[in-house]
Formats: C-alpha cells, structure tokens, sequence
C-alpha cells in the first residue's frame, strides 16, 4: 500500500511540476511573440490527465504494484526527461510556434518526431498496469488516442510551416 501511494504522488508532483514548467516557458515563449495554435482541444487533454490521475487514486491506492510495470514506467520518465531536456524553455503543454524557429532535431527528436506523445501514450497505459488495472489502461488508452489524434494533427499542420534544420 505505501508503495502505491508513492509511487502516485510522485507521478502527482511531476504532473503539478509539469504544469508549473509548462505556463512558464509557454510565458516567455508568447513574451517573444509567440501564438498559441488550436488551443480549443487543450481543456480535453486537462480533463482526461486529471480523470486519468483521480482516478487512480481513488482506485488503486492501496493495490500492490507490479515491479515489471513499475520498471518500464521509470524507462518513460527517462525518455520524458531526455525529451523536456532536449526542447528546454520551448517545452509547454500547448501547442505554441515562434516565427522563424526551426524544429528540434537533436536528443530523441532524431528517432521520433513525437517522443513526448510516445511517452505520454504509455504512462496511460503503463500506470495502471503497475497497479494490475488492464482495463483501466485499455479504456484511458482508447480516450487518449481519440484526443492525441486531434493533437497530434494539430500540432504537426502548426510546425509544418518551420524549418527542419537542427536548432542550433
């Protein structure tokens, strides 16, 4: 039980530190005259993460974990790192562009064009797992594809506009 209940408020603290992170930067970007672009789903990826996470912990805070899960999500948050580390201050959780960037291609960026998503694909996923809640994971999957398909085309029709050259 104790262990679940750590390992959800770390995922808690790194979602409420994510959110700090992510107003931030996305701040300093519109600072430099920025625009944010196809904002109208953004309440539907909040509500989905929020739901996602209550419901763990109304669900499965007392449910023994499974290490293996436990395993493969600390290898997410390594990818998640190495993405947030590699965007720095251009990382937010909307979809923001600043004329006359270009793309980053450096860091994870050079295998997938999404690392971000595919990390947040499997933290839907792989969370529940960790508590033995496939069901869970299978139906906040469902969602979750259902709102990054919006996202995904939305962001990628925003930034096709930029240059691919590695950012300097």
């Amino acid at each position: 039980m104790i262990w679940s209940i750590l390992l959800l408020t770390a995922v808690t603290v790194e979602r409420l530190g994510e959110l700090w992170l992510a107003k931030s930067n996305t701040q300093a970007l519109m600072a430099r005259g920025a625009i944010e672009v196809a904002a109208a789903h953004y309440p539907a990826i909040v509500v989905l993460h929020a739901t996602w996470l209550v419901g763990l912990w109304l669900l499965a805070w007392d449910a023994p974990l499974h290490m293996g899960w436990v395993t493969v999500f600390a290898g997410l948050q390594v990818l998640r790192l190495w993405t947030l580390s590699t965007l720095g201050r251009r990382w937010t959780t909307r979809i923001i562009v600043v004329s006359g960037e270009r793309l980053v291609t450096a860091g994870p960026y050079r295998l997938l064009r999404h690392p971000n998503y595919v990390v947040v694909i499997g933290e839907i996923a792989v969370l529940p797992l960790c508590f033995d809640m496939p069901l869970y994971a299978l139906i906040f999957s469902v969602v979750n594809a259902v709102v990054l398909t919006i996202r995904i085309r939305a962001e990628n029709a925003a930034l096709s506009g930029l240059s691919h050259a590695e950012q300097a």
